[in-house]
């Protein structure tokens, strides 16, 4: 099967699911499986996409499409793995069609951007780089939910799209799950960039570590914040907003700068 084919079928059964989640919420738990398991084909066949797509005889290819791909894969099985113990599906009605259209935009490579890499230990550097998006990513699709939870209850009208969401309380321990997932990820990906890359400085990637430094000690306080001082509610989505806005400058911004710009 070409990427290209494998890519349109995961858009399908993407928005398929996409569609089913939003007409099942608040329905039983088998009932949401049910919607749930297109998205499972789709990951599949978005797999052997990105395995044509990423992984080349010559090297990786993570050009800006074929990363947002790469992250989009991650979090998509995230959320179907959170799903099992928490009710979260409902973030795969946007998160789902992203996905599975980034997916598609990269198998026309449209911007590829091969790495030559023969050394192991810089293969691990970026795929826990890119795993440590992907959940800050998904913490921040979960802040926003959580924010617009919060305010629609002050409000007072939880009604209906709020009404299908776990309580604020389950909300705000999913989220710090993920960040705290997250921050162990991305220290792990500074700490081996400064052991295995020749210059973490280089001009070419000064950008991305400074503002991932910047990323991570914002999130390094927010933790260390809800543990210490119990921090929650708004204080939390605006910190993990913060740090989310950083760390998709360093990782997409230099993209962007550096294939399409420069």
């Amino acid at each position: 099967m070409s990427p290209i084919t494998a890519s349109a079928l995961a858009v399908f059964f993407y928005c398929l699911s996409a569609f089913l989640i939003f007409k099942q919420l608040g329905t039983e738990q088998h009932q949401r499986w049910v919607a749930l398991s297109p998205a499972v084909l789709a990951m599949l066949l978005q797999a052997v996409a990105m395995n044509e797509i990423i992984i080349l005889s010559q090297g990786l290819n993570l050009g800006f499409f074929a990363a947002f791909s790469l992250i989009g894969w991650l979090i998509s099985i995230q959320i179907i793995l959170s799903s099992i113990y928490r009710r979260i599906e409902s973030l795969g009605i946007v998160v789902f069609p992203i996905s599975g259209c980034a997916g598609m935009i990269a198998s026309l490579h449209f911007a590829d951007h091969l790495i030559i890499i023969s050394d192991s230990e810089i293969k691990g550097h970026i795929m826990v780089s890119v795993i440590a998006y992907s959940l800050i990513t998904l913490g921040a699709f979960q802040a926003a939910l959580l924010a617009y939870q919060d305010h629609s209850i002050r409000q007072h009208h939880p009604g209906g799209f709020i009404r299908h969401l776990p309580p604020l309380h389950d909300m705000e321990t999913l989220l710090f799950q993920f960040l705290g997932f997250g921050f162990i990820c991305l220290s792990a990906s500074l700490l081996t960039g400064f052991i295995y890359l020749e210059d973490i400085f280089a001009q070419h990637l000064v950008h991305k570590t400074v503002l991932s430094i910047i990323g991570w000690v914002i999130l390094g306080i927010l933790l260390f914040g809800r543990f210490r001082f119990g921090w929650r509610g708004k204080t939390a989505i605006r910190w993990t907003l913060s740090a989310f806005a950083f760390l998709m400058l360093a990782f997409f911004g230099s993209k962007l700068v550096l294939e399409f710009i420069l």
